[in-house]
């Protein structure tokens, strides 16, 4: 099939976003825009309008009636064709068309994939006893939500920022806590020693048996099934009536086998956020944008990374947006990541890429007053900046990432 847009010459006619999220929201927002005035067909796996995820391990957990809806707002004007509760199954896109879950095909001028990623579940064949859950949709929210009675135990496999965030919400509303985590402080590999120092903590304080260096490896269960405690790798044990699975992200791209899309930690694409084959070629017509995009990082000396950060979803969808509507003049996503974490009260700010340097240099460590300040280098070159009760230093850091982020990759 060839597609209209590109046989008249007059640009796309027919746009697909397979992805209800915060990436494919903030796309279709971006198409319009920038001019867009075709047909534009939103597909969600979910039965639900784009919702913000951020609040559902913060403000929906520790809301003291029942939490208020995330759902982003819909600008007026986006003339969105929705295809909710009907999952993508599969890519052709030599037809160019996307298959739904119902049989439907859609057919697509231009098709960008913001499918984001799922919780990664219990790694053994068993499953888990009834209790032990992932956080990932509104509808986990709302369940693991009704778990956080004060008295309660909850065991948090996994201290990164989601687990950390969970452990945090749950403490606040009563429970007792333990929080596990394989590496020997909370975030090392995210933040590096010396602020996974801090974060564990700002946990230690509040109160959360944190368990470091051990991981769990079976699960108790009452006669009807039910979880009653977890056995750890160091061969202790810790009661819980429930247990969050924080163990990160799996990219959502079971649909795209076959595809010829070239898929390794999420769908591979150029710095223009076109999506690749895996001869590096680009796949005509399809871009990427938000958790799935594992597109190349400067400040990485060019590393394809996946990035889950909100700011990165919003970022990539205008240039992914604009790539499709200018498929002959794309421009490169030159965005700096950033990301935030609020914990027992105290707001963590962080921009670039702390998890790929090879140096960090501490500026302030003030626990009693709740300050912190980290540089990250590269090489000796700055690649990222962290700060606790000093979000005013970010503006710095970021405009001199952003100069990098323009520079071209160094060669390796």
């Amino acid at each position: 099939m060839t597609a209209t847009g590109t046989a008249t010459g007059a640009g796309p006619r027919e746009l697909v976003i397979v992805g209800a999220s915060l990436a494919g929201l903030r796309a279709a927002e971006a198409l319009r825009a920038q001019g867009f005035t075709g047909n534009l067909t939103v597909v969600g796996d979910e039965p639900r309008l784009p919702y913000d995820r951020p609040p559902l391990s913060k403000q929906v957990l520790t809301a003291t009636d029942r939490p208020a809806s995330t759902e982003l707002p819909l600008p007026d004007g986006l003339d969105i064709r929705w295809r909710l509760g009907q999952a993508a199954v599969a890519l052709d896109p030599d037809t160019r068309t996307v298959t739904l879950a119902d049989g439907a095909r859609l057919p697509y001028d231009g098709l960008l994939i913001a499918t984001g990623s799922a919780a990664r579940g219990w790694p053994a064949e068993q499953p888990p006893p009834r209790g032990v859950m992932t956080l990932r949709g509104w509808d986990d929210a709302l369940a693991l939500r009704a778990e956080l009675v004060p008295g309660r135990r909850l065991v948090v496999v996994g201290a990164g920022f989601l687990g950390g965030e969970i452990a945090a919400a749950a403490r606040a509303r009563g429970l007792d806590v333990t929080l596990v985590e394989t590496g020997n402080q909370p975030l090392e590999r995210a933040i590096g020693a010396v602020a996974g120092t801090f974060v564990a903590t700002l946990h230690r304080e509040a109160g959360i048996d944190l368990r470091t260096g051990t991981t769990v490896t079976d699960f108790h269960a009452s006669a009807d099934g039910r979880l009653t405690g977890v056995r750890l790798s160091d061969g202790t044990e810790a009661g819980a009536t429930a247990a969050v699975l924080a163990l990160g992200a799996v990219p959502a791209t079971g649909w795209l086998a076959g595809s010829g899309i070239a898929v390794d930690g999420g769908v591979r694409c150029d710095p223009c956020l076109r999506a690749l084959r895996p001869d590096g070629t680009a796949v005509p017509g399809v871009v990427t944008a938000g958790d799935i995009a594992r597109a190349p990082q400067a400040l990485a000396d060019g590393e394809p990374l996946a990035l889950g950060h909100w700011t990165n979803a919003v970022e990539q969808a205008a240039t992914a947006a604009h790539t499709l509507l200018h498929p002959d003049a794309p421009r490169p996503f030159t965005g700096v990541p950033s990301f935030w974490s609020d914990l027992h009260g105290v707001k963590i700010r962080s921009v670039g890429l702390p998890g790929a340097a090879d140096e960090a240099r501490v500026l302030e460590y003030d626990l009693g007053a709740r300050r912190l300040e980290v540089s990250y280098h590269r090489a000796g070159r700055l690649v990222g900046a962290l700060t606790v009760g000093r979000v005013s230093r970010l503006a710095a850091y970021r405009q001199e990432l952003q100069q990098r982020q323009l520079l071209p990759t160094p060669a390796a």
